[in-house]
């Protein structure tokens, strides 16, 4: 394990939105975490935490809407990056309802429990991000739901 690392790098776009930074290889081996470790990711004053991933041959860390707002960077911009190796636990705050809702069912709740970090944020950010009471009351049931079906 390495200290913070800081390079420069393009914030790429892939597609229509998204967009991503390159990693550099020596950078990922320097961490000795593996080809996909988990990173605290630092563009400017702003943090995030983020995993390396490998997409098309190359080093890749996505940099979403949020953290493109939170830094005051778009695609196209040469960006300085500090990256740390972050071995902090990953726990998602599920929100009450959901709670609620996984404690009525153990199985589901269970279910939950086992899935991966990222995996459970999706669910989590699919409930938080419902505009009316409706919606969310939908998205509960149907992350229940999703948690039920036989995979």
């Amino acid at each position: 394990m390495s200290g913070p690392v800081t390079f420069q790098t393009t914030l790429l776009l892939g597609g229509k939105t998204a967009t991503g930074l390159e990693v550099p290889p020596d950078v990922v081996e320097r961490f000795g975490a593996g080809k996909k470790p988990a990173v605290r990711v630092t563009l400017g004053g702003y943090s995030y935490r983020s995993i390396v991933a490998v997409l098309g041959g190359k080093f890749m860390i996505p940099v979403s809407a949020e953290h493109r707002a939170g830094a005051g960077v778009e695609a196209g911009d040469v960006v300085e990056v500090t990256l740390e190796l972050d071995t902090e636990p990953r726990e998602v705050t599920v929100p009450e309802d959901l709670q609620a809702a996984l404690d009525q069912n153990p199985a589901a709740r269970q279910r939950f429990a086992a899935l991966s970090y990222s995996r459970q944020r999706q669910h989590v950010l699919m409930v938080e991000g419902a505009r009316t009471p409706e919606t969310r009351g939908r998205r509960l049931a149907g992350v229940i739901q999703k948690l039920l079906e036989v995979v």
